[in-house]
């Protein structure tokens, strides 16, 4: 069995308190709302806190405020569940529902929170594995080690992005509060990320995501596909989501984003293909374009579920899927 380590651990009164206890702590800290990731990691000593500041019980971060004609505001705390089944985000950000929806297990994604899987740990089949397998083999440089077994002559970790609602929050150009001692500062959901497989979120380590805003809709279409190797349960190894906000006629793009995930380091907009379909019908021949300029656009590694030259396939394939998805509903 494998057992949690020794740490200390502080329930807050508030995020504010919670800023403050982690900037006392230090970077030995780790935050937790859900534990879908951080009690498991624990176990297999992939994270080591000395001290556990729990989120979970902070009301303050479980808000829906606005909407969306104006835009909304989701506080962290959200479960996947509440954001997979709320009549708002159903009907408005149904991508975001979707993505929710495909993430884990019915009882992992009632703990499971909004802020949790947008800070998700990056994975990979050499670290994703319990202490005593990692050290038989040498440990990685993600966890102990000094070589990426994926590509032992980089100078960086190649560990991959895993989060399922990051994609959406770059395709709906999002935006993030950051919470620290210091204060708040709110930054772009796709400046959130950074292609490194150790450093892969942008938010410092005294920092607390608190909440999400969404922008407006205003007959805004959008899609979410993913690709793994079960229907449930497991992590994603291709995701892509889309928004596309037709011209006044109905027929062609006035501002479309391609995000795609699972495939990097971080999720990444398809900027080639955006930029070859704003201002076009999206009709098959655009389909085609942009799938193509995503497929060179995606450097997958082998580093996580399944053949890495077969999940670069995919990836026009789940390009070409959402973007026909969002067509569909333009015709609607």
């Amino acid at each position: 069995m494998l057992r949690l380590p020794h740490f200390r651990f502080f329930q807050p009164a508030s995020p504010q308190e919670a800023a403050r206890i982690l900037a006392d702590e230090g970077p030995n800290a780790q935050l937790v709302a859900g534990g879908t990731d951080l009690w498991p990691k624990m176990k297999r000593r992939q994270m080591e806190p000395a001290t556990v500041i729990g989120l979970q019980q902070l009301s303050q971060l479980h808000s829906l405020q606005g909407s969306p004609q104006a835009g909304i505001s989701l506080g962290a705390n959200w479960t996947l569940s509440e954001l997979e089944r709320h009549p708002l985000l159903l009907e408005h950000y149904p991508a975001l529902a979707q993505a929710a929806r495909s993430i884990s297990s019915p009882p992992l994604k009632s703990m499971a929170t909004l802020g949790g899987n947008l800070c998700l740990d990056t994975r990979c089949n050499y670290y994703d594995q319990t202490y005593e397998w990692r050290k038989s083999i040498d440990f990685c440089m993600k966890k102990e080690g000094e070589v990426c077994w994926v590509a032992p002559s980089s100078p960086r970790c190649w560990a991959v992005t895993s989060t399922d609602l990051a994609p959406v929050m770059l395709a709906l150009d999002a935006r993030i509060h950051l919470l620290s001692s210091q204060g708040e500062r709110v930054v772009a959901a796709q400046d959130l990320y950074a292609d490194d497989g150790i450093q892969y979120l942008s938010k410092r380590p005294d920092e607390i995501l608190t909440r999400v805003d969404l922008p407006p809709v205003n007959g805004d279409r959008m899609a979410f596909q993913k690709l793994r190797r079960r229907g449930s349960i497991d992590f994603p190894i291709l995701n892509v989501a889309v928004r596309l906000r037709p011209d006044s006629a109905g027929r062609a793009c006035q501002d479309i984003r391609i995000a795609i995930g699972a495939v990097a380091s971080r999720p990444f907009l398809a900027e080639k293909a955006q930029q070859a379909l704003q201002g076009r019908p999206l009709d098959g021949e655009g389909i085609e374009e942009a799938a193509r300029l995503c497929f060179k656009a995606a450097r997958p590694l082998d580093n996580t579920d399944l053949n890495f030259s077969w999940r670069h396939k995919m990836v026009p394939v789940y390009v070409r899927k959402a973007l026909q998805e969002v067509a569909a509903a333009m015709k609607e």
